[in-house]
């Protein structure tokens, strides 16, 4: 039985990572704006000009939605079992067969990478599963995602297997 980690937390090099994408660079990003905002209260520039608020709440708007879309929808760990992937996420788990997977994208030229998996039946945490993969430093950024690529072949190959009753 093959145990490996494809994502999440696989170190702590990444934990530290994950940790900085999923809470810290939000909390940033939103205590920037709410600093913003107030020191514009306390001088009185947003009495003087109320279109000093549009720019902080469109930044403020924008800033959810793409942490939405691309930060807080990843899954915390994938753990590779050869045949099934054990996707950990918030405290509760789910056991994933590769049989089970439709379709495994990737992205490319987004740091940190991403892989999605797009499921016949939903899991726990829904149709799609996304999650961030531990991968090895390289400087060419149209390098192949050799943890996707694997995960396309074996599960297309756990799809091909027949069934036996």
């Amino acid at each position: 039985m093959r145990r490996e980690r494809c994502g999440g937390p696989g170190d702590e090099d990444f934990l530290e990572h994950d940790q900085v994408q999923q809470e810290i660079f939000p909390a940033f990003w939103f205590g920037f704006l709410a600093l913003f905002l107030a020191f514009g209260a306390l001088n009185g520039a947003l009495r003087r000009e109320p279109m000093f608020l549009v720019a902080p709440l469109a930044l403020g708007v924008f800033g959810f939605f793409m942490m939405r879309k691309l930060v807080w929808e990843l899954v915390d760990e994938v753990l590779d079992y050869g045949d099934y992937l054990l996707v950990k996420n918030r405290g509760a788990e789910d056991r994933i067969m590769l049989s089970n997977i439709m379709n495994v994208s990737r992205s490319t030229l987004v740091n940190p990478p991403r892989i999605t998996l797009r499921l016949v039946q939903p899991s726990k945490f829904g149709s799609e599963i996304s999650f961030s993969p531990v991968v090895k430093f390289t400087l060419n950024p149209f390098a192949k995602n050799q943890i996707a690529e694997d995960l396309m072949t074996r599960a297309y190959r756990a799809r091909s297997r027949p069934t036996t009753l």
